[in-house]
């Protein structure tokens, strides 16, 4: 029953884990902070990550120059399922006479 119970708890704990998705990270200093959004310069790319009031921050405060890495995931919001275009069939080239 032990047994039963603990192998429950284990894949209730997997499953939880795998619907979190995949953890991705971005580190360099902030050019902007907003409430609702970080950007963080990388390279020669800016990176906007979205943020909310459950967003956790360690470390110090989130100002301007301050280098910092970005834990996030990525989830679908939307999706659109595009028809696919029927190939034109190939047409004979005429024989020239």
């Amino acid at each position: 029953m032990k047994r039963a119970i603990a192998l429950t708890s284990l894949l209730l704990l997997s499953s939880a884990a795998l619907a979190a998705g995949k953890t991705y990270q971005v580190t360099g200093p902030i050019v902007e902070v907003r409430p609702d959004a970080i950007v963080v310069q990388k390279d020669k790319e800016k990176w906007e990550i979205a943020r909310d009031a459950s967003t956790k921050v360690s470390g110090g405060d989130l100002k301007l120059g301050a280098k910092v890495t970005v834990k996030y995931t990525m989830s679908a919001t939307d999706v659109e399922v595009k028809e696919e275009k029927k190939k034109d069939e190939k047409k004979p080239v005429p024989k020239k006479q």
